[in-house]
C-alpha cells in the first residue's frame, strides 16, 4: 500500500495538547498555530470536545490510560506522544496508547510539522489496515456460515456438492447472497432444530 503524504489539510485543523503547564508549552502552541492549527491545552483530563479534535498531542511522562475516553490504542484521531523520559515503561505506554508519531522534549518549534504529517499518515494507514482486517474477518465468518449451512443441507441431500448447489439455488430464489442465504438456513435450523421447510 503506497500513499503519498498529503501536506495540505492542516489549515484549520484542531489540536489538543494534553500536558501539564510548562514554559516551553507556549513554543509548541505557537508553532502549531503558525502551521495553521487551532491549538488548546488541557491537563489532567481531556475536555469532552476532544472527541472532535483532529490531533491529540500528549505527555508521556505524567500521562496515564484514564486520561483518554477510548480504549488504549483505539483513538479516533492521530496521536502524537510528547516524550521526555526515555524510560522503557514510558515508551511502552506511549506505544500502547497508539502514538502515531512523537516529539522529543524539551518542546521546541522544530519537528512539529513533520510529526503532524507522520501522525496523520500513520493513523490513516492504521485505519485502513483495521478496516481490511475487519473485512477479512467478516469473510472468514461468512465462509464458516456457508460451510455450516452446506453441512445442514447435506444431511438432507446426502452430498455436500448437491447441498452447495442447493444453497446457490436458494440464494438466487431468495434474491440474496449465498452468505445471507447461509445465515438464514443456519438460523432456521437453530430455531426449528431441523432443516425441514428450507428447500
Amino acid at each position: 500500500m503506497s500513499t503519498q503524504i498529503d501536506i495540505a489539510g492542516l489549515e484549520g485543523a484542531r489540536a489538543i495538547v494534553l500536558h501539564p503547564a510548562h514554559d516551553r508549552l507556549q513554543i509548541l502552541l505557537r508553532q502549531l498555530r503558525a502551521i495553521g492549527l487551532e491549538a488548546e491545552t488541557a491537563w489532567p483530563k481531556l475536555p469532552a470536545s476532544a472527541i472532535t479534535a483532529d490531533f491529540i498531542l500528549y505527555d508521556t511522562d505524567a500521562g496515564h490510560d484514564a486520561q483518554f475516553p477510548w480504549a488504549s490504542g483505539q483513538s479516533p484521531m492521530p496521536m502524537i506522544a510528547l516524550v521526555g523520559s526515555e524510560a522503557p515503561g514510558r515508551i511502552e505506554w506511549a506505544s500502547k496508547t497508539g502514538a502515531d508519531a512523537l516529539l522529543v522534549k524539551p518542546l521546541a518549534a522544530s519537528g512539529v510539522f513533520a510529526s503532524l504529517l507522520m501522525a496523520r499518515q500513520s493513523f490513516e494507514r492504521r485505519k485502513a489496515l483495521l478496516a481490511e482486517i475487519g473485512a477479512l474477518r467478516d469473510r472468514v465468518s461468512a465462509r464458516q456460515t456457508i460451510v455450516q449451512a452446506v453441512s445442514l443441507l447435506a444431511k438432507k441431500t446426502g452430498s455436500e456438492e448437491t447441498a452447495y448447489d442447493d444453497l446457490r439455488q436458494l440464494a438466487m430464489a431468495w434474491k440474496m447472497t449465498m452468505e445471507d442465504a447461509a445465515v438464514q438456513i443456519v438460523k432456521h435450523s437453530e430455531t426449528t432444530g431441523a432443516n425441514r421447510g428450507i428447500c
